[in-house]
């Protein structure tokens, strides 16, 4: 696909991650806004990964860049934030076509996290959740799943909405308060899809309640706005 034909796909499309294509193309997303701050190992080499709600692909892609031999990649087109959007797999499809991804070692399926617990899948080395928590009804149930298809030593990277600086029930931001906010109709950034949002401490203490270990979480320091509370969490499968 020459430079010209891969800029008019991408104009086509609307996008949601910053994806960096050949001949400089890269897809005029805002996410993610810090990647820093995910702590993504850098070699990967030989781990088998799934990226749950992948949406455009971003870290689907950036696992397969730091070697990883294989990657699923799912999401769930149920919902959706603008009235009559369809969403689909074309800009993935795009992405992955362009940087010259095949069927050899990535995967994408349209799938619910929910009925993660097949018996037709393989244990995950890394499992990528991240910006999904949050949009679920069953926060809990959902990490259970992951935890039934991780490996032994397997790593469980989230990254969610945090209610830590902008709660009513925390005072400051600070302290050991394990929360989990429940928000109704749009209350959480004007999104009918966003449900709940856990304080730092409850994400941690949920990943352990569902079956992992050596849990850390840190968060943005001192976010700007409620769009910035974003709190991180990695835990490994230890028994």
């Amino acid at each position: 696909m020459t430079k010209e034909q891969l800029q008019s796909a991408v104009d086509a499309l609307k996008w949601y991650h910053r994806v960096e294509l050949p001949h400089g193309i890269v897809t005029p997303g805002w996410a993610p806004q810090f990647p820093e701050h995910y702590r993504l190992p850098d070699d990967l080499t030989g781990k088998r990964v799934l990226d749950v709600g992948a949406y455009d692909g971003y870290w689907t892609f950036e696992c397969l860049k730091r070697g990883a031999s294989s990657v699923l990649a799912i999401d769930n087109f149920t919902d959706t934030i603008h009235k009559g959007e369809k969403r689909s797999w074309a800009q993935f499809d795009l992405c992955a076509e362009s940087l010259g991804y095949d069927k050899r070692n990535l995967y994408r399926e349209e799938s619910s996290i929910y009925d993660l617990d097949r018996a037709d899948l393989e244990p995950f080395d890394i499992i990528l959740f991240l910006g999904v928590l949050y949009h679920l009804k069953h926060p809990l149930l959902a990490l259970e799943r992951l935890r039934a298809v991780s490996a032994p030593g397997g790593m469980l990277m989230v990254e969610s909405h945090i209610c830590d600086d902008y709660s009513p029930y925390i005072e400051g931001g600070q302290g050991d308060n394990c929360v989990l906010e429940f928000y109704p109709d749009d209350q959480l950034g004007n999104n009918h899809t966003n449900w709940f949002g856990p304080t730092l401490r409850a994400l941690q203490c949920m990943m352990r309640v569902a079956g992992f270990g050596r849990v850390e979480g840190w968060k943005i320091d001192s976010p700007d706005n409620l769009s910035q509370t974003r709190g991180y969490a990695h835990g490994f499968v230890i028994y």
